[in-house]
């Protein structure tokens, strides 16, 4: 499982060694990375018994790199485990979608982990939605 609404910023070189600095935080809908030069998030938007989590990257300039967006059920019944990943490039200063999924929201809880890497450094937003009936 992932920690709820945890978040890191790993140069790639320390992700390596199997080190890095956490903080946490906790958002109304999204969390993320809110500082630097290049930001992600995980936002939950909840509209008639669905949840859509999406990935985001914001960027202080334009940027390429890849990601990845990992998205498991916590409980409740059944199971979800979906990963999507690749390439994407991000313009300055506004918000880009890199992956988003649809699940249903009623009782179930969702760990989701968005991981961007770009200019040599690694990007992680983690978030745990739902339970909520």
């Amino acid at each position: 499982m992932f920690s709820t609404g945890r978040r890191m910023l790993i140069p790639a070189a320390t992700l390596l060694l199997g080190a890095g600095a956490a903080a946490t935080s906790v958002g109304a809908g999204q969390a993320g990375s809110s500082s630097g030069p290049v930001r992600c998030e995980i936002q939950a938007i909840t509209s008639g018994g669905m949840v859509t989590l999406q990935g985001v990257v914001r960027a202080d300039k334009a940027v390429s790199g890849s990601y990845t967006f990992r998205v498991e059920s916590a409980g409740g019944s059944g199971s979800s485990d979906i990963s999507q990943g690749g390439d994407f490039s991000a313009k300055a200063g506004s918000p880009t979608t890199l992956s988003e999924v649809m699940l249903g929201s009623h009782g179930s809880i969702y760990d989701a982990r968005l991981e961007v890497t770009a200019g040599g450094k690694t990007y992680r937003c983690d978030e745990r939605v739902g339970g909520a009936t």
